[in-house]
């Protein structure tokens, strides 16, 4: 797979001899968060049409998220970040994903200056896969029945995104992060069509976790996650062995915390994961986070959540 990042690589890219957008490709646009079975869905569209055109199948992205700029801090929380959204990307097998800057630039694009610098000089698109309620452009003027229109006359076809459900519910990334904020795993996995999982660096903290007799490897992140409390957890190191522990996710009230963070504590392992990227899987929910009334009582909580924890994976080896 292959990462375009803005404009400007697109644009020197399309005037390479050998580009591989020299005969066209085909296209869908969007946020793809979680790249759950919706998605999954409208990426099997493109790669069965690239693939009847003998063309690359290329999906639009953007960083920030459109949200993210207009609200900040504010914005509902992602999915997964911008590393594990690729990973998931390539394991489709698309080929070329391009990722767009949303910035005070790009939101003042016109919908005619979208299509034309980046639909057709840009990538030269010869069929485009979009929801019938995509919006585009500044001021969201830009639609399905536009990108029609302009097909027809510069030679591209669009064709509308189909829609999945599950058990009567339509899949989507609103769906997913509010099954994950009332901690319903199942019913989440069964929209994702996999676990749920975060990834991410580990860094040092402030070594608080090792004081109490419980270390933790600490992964700071973005924004608050959709997912808070404490869980039973898989995690995957960087040599691919894995191992099971207990994770919180959240502020960490009890000691102040101010940024979000994740905190994952392997049972029985007594290595270094400083600097490591991990992969969390989130298994079973034992109790949301809450703020103790000393480190004592979190310390004797902790405990317990061990002990509950052991006691769920001897159930569900």
């Amino acid at each position: 797979m292959r990462l375009i990042r803005g404009l400007t690589n697109l644009k020197m890219l399309s005037r390479q001899v050998n580009s591989p957008l020299a005969e066209g490709c085909v296209a869908t646009i969007g946020n793809f968060d979680g790249v759950h079975l919706g998605h999954q869905t409208i990426i099997d569209q493109v790669k069965s049409k690239a693939t009847a055109l003998n063309l690359p199948s290329v999906v639009i992205v953007f960083e920030p998220l459109p949200r993210e700029f207009f609200q900040g801090q504010e914005a509902p929380p992602r999915l997964m970040g911008f590393r594990q959204k690729l990973e998931a990307l390539q394991t489709a097998d698309i080929d070329i994903v391009l990722c767009l800057k949303f910035d005070d630039t790009f939101r003042s694009y016109s919908a005619m200056g979208f299509i034309d610098e980046v639909l057709i000089e840009g990538l030269a698109v010869s069929h485009l896969v979009v929801g019938d309620d995509f919006r585009f452009g500044c001021d969201r003027a830009g639609d399905f029945v536009l990108l029609e229109k302009v097909g027809k006359i510069a030679g591209f076809s669009v064709e509308n995104t189909r829609t999945v459900t599950v058990a009567g519910e339509r899949a989507s990334s609103t769906l997913i992060r509010n099954l994950l904020l009332e901690s319903r795993l199942e019913q989440a996995e069964s929209l994702l069509g996999r676990p749920y999982r975060i990834q991410g660096r580990v860094v040092y903290g402030r070594q608080l976790g090792r004081q109490i007799g419980s270390p933790t490897a600490n992964i700071l992140l973005r924004q608050m996650p959709a997912l808070r409390g404490v869980y039973v957890v898989g995690v995957t190191l960087d040599d691919g062995t894995t191992h099971d522990g207990v994770a919180n996710i959240g502020l960490r009230p009890t000691v102040d915390g101010k940024q979000p963070a994740l905190e994952v504590h392997l049972f029985d392992f007594a290595g270094t994961l400083y600097g490591q990227h991990i992969d969390v899987v989130f298994r079973h929910g034992l109790r949301h986070e809450e703020k103790f009334d000393s480190v004592d009582a979190l310390k004797a909580q902790i405990a317990r959540d061990f002990d509950a924890a052991r006691a769920w994976l001897a159930e569900h080896p």
